[in-house]
C-alpha cells in the first residue's frame, strides 16, 4: 500500500515539529509532505500537493481553519481533514461535523490517541477507494457488456468509435480505453474478430453470396471484405466454403 500524503497546518511551528518529531508517521504508512501557518498558504498547499490526509488547526492566521476546509472541500472532496485545536466549544465542534471532518482532537495532542486516529482514517480511506473502485469497475462492465452486444446486433451497419460514442454518450478515447482495459484487444481487432466469426458461420451455414455475406457481416465492398478475411484466415471466403463442402462430401453452393 503507498503511504498517505499528509500536510500540517498550524500557526505554531513548534506545534508541526511536535507532529513531525514526536509522531511516527513511517508506522503508520504516512508521510508529511507539506506544512502551512495559515490559511491562505494551507489552501496553496493542498490544491499543489492534494495530500490524504490534512491536520488542521482551527485558529490560524488570514483565514480560520473550519472555512480553509470548507473552500478545500470543493475542489478536493475525497481529502480527509483532522481538526486538532485548544477550542473545546460546541459551536466550532458542531461546524466540524457540517464538514464533514474525520475528527476533531483537542491540545496538548495525546500521540497515541492519534495514532489510532489515523488509522481508523487510513481503514476508512482504504474501504472508501475499495468502494469507488468496485463502483467504477461494475459502470466499465455494464458500458464494455452494452457496447458488445449493440456490435452484434448492428454488425451489418458502418461501425467505428466515433459512431459508438454517439449512441453510448462517451468519448471515443474512453470507448477505446474500455477494450484494451475489459477485453484486452483494440477495438479494432475486436470488431474485426466478430465479424469474421460471422463471415464464416454464414459461408459454412448458407447459400449466400461472397457479396451478401460480405455485406452481413459489416463489409459494403466484397473484395475488401476478401482482403480482410484472406488475411485473418489465410485463405479467402470462396476457398473456406470449398474446403468445407468437399470435407463434408456436400454439393458447393
Amino acid at each position: 500500500m503507498k503511504k498517505l500524503r499528509v500536510v500540517l497546518v498550524d500557526d505554531e511551528i513548534m506545534i508541526r515539529e511536535g507532529f513531525k518529531r514526536l509522531f511516527d508517521w513511517q508506522a503508520h504508512d504516512c508521510e508529511v509532505v507539506g506544512e502551512a501557518a495559515d490559511g491562505m498558504e494551507a489552501l496553496a498547499q493542498i490544491d499543489a500537493l492534494r495530500p490524504d490526509i490534512v491536520i488542521m488547526d482551527i485558529n490560524i492566521p488570514i483565514m480560520n481553519g473550519l472555512k480553509v476546509i470548507q473552500l478545500s472541500r470543493m475542489k478536493h472532496p475525497d481529502t480527509a481533514f483532522v481538526i486538532v485545536s485548544g477550542y473545546d466549544d460546541f459551536s466550532y465542534c458542531r461546524e466540524a461535523l457540517r464538514l464533514q471532518i474525520t475528527d476533531y482532537i483537542l491540545k496538548p495532542v495525546n500521540y497515541e490517541e492519534f495514532g489510532t486516529c489515523i488509522d481508523n482514517l487510513k481503514i476508512s480511506l482504504f474501504e472508501r477507494r475499495v468502494s469507488v473502485e468496485a463502483e467504477q469497475a461494475q459502470q466499465e462492465e455494464r458500458a464494455i457488456t452494452g457496447i458488445t452486444r449493440y456490435l452484434q446486433q448492428h454488425l451489418a451497419e458502418d461501425m467505428s468509435l466515433t459512431v459508438l460514442a454517439e449512441v453510448f454518450h462517451l468519448s471515443p478515447q474512453y470507448i477505446s480505453q474500455l477494450f484494451k482495459n475489459e477485453i484486452g484487444v483494440g477495438f479494432l481487432a475486436y470488431l474485426t474478430n466478430i465479424r469474421m466469426e460471422t463471415a464464416k458461420k454464414l459461408l459454412l451455414a448458407t447459400s449466400l453470396s461472397i457479396a451478401e455475406v460480405a455485406e452481413q457481416s459489416g463489409y459494403g465492398d466484397y473484395r475488401v471484405f476478401t482482403k480482410v478475411f484472406k488475411k485473418a484466415e489465410g485463405i479467402t471466403p470462396s476457398q473456406y466454403r470449398r474446403d468445407f463442402l468437399e470435407e463434408t462430401g456436400k454439393t458447393g453452393a
